[in-house]
């Protein structure tokens, strides 16, 4: 990844979440395996605002998006291995964010859409929410 787009990932996660205002508008439902529950959506303005203003509620969450224009992303292929490579969870990300309960740890996260795989580190803090940015720059 080039060294000016994580800043700019970076700068478009704290963004999105810092404008996300309380809704009142009720989450999709969550989903559990493997003992990590998670929540995937944010199709439409209000769904996506109430996502991401949950988000810092959850130890992990992910945004996904595409292109020069950051156009949102779903249907994405999310894979996530522990630190030891066993996979924990395998699940499909139905819109362009995705909201985890997993424990503390070192994850990889892989995020594939359209046969293009993304991968990306991350140390989950019991105390500290993480966002990560998967940013396809062609698609």
């Amino acid at each position: 990844m080039k060294a000016i787009e994580r800043p700019m990932i970076r700068a478009v996660v704290m963004l999105a979440l810092a404008a996300a205002a309380a809704t009142g508008y009720a989450l999709p439902q969550p989903k559990t395996e493997n003992g990590i529950t998670y929540v995937s959506g944010g199709i439409g303005a209000d769904e996506a605002k109430a996502m991401l203003a949950e988000a810092m509620r959850y130890p992990l969450s992910a945004v996904f998006f595409a292109n020069r224009n950051n156009e949102y992303l779903a249907d994405v292929e999310v894979t996530i291995t522990d630190n030891a490579g066993r996979e924990v969870l395998s699940a499909i990300s139905e819109g362009p964010i995705m909201l985890l309960e997993i424990p503390a740890g070192r994850y990889t996260v892989e995020a594939e859409v359209g046969g293009k795989t993304l991968r990306r580190t991350v140390q989950v803090w019991e105390d500290s929410p993480q966002q990560i940015g998967f940013h396809w720059p062609r698609f």
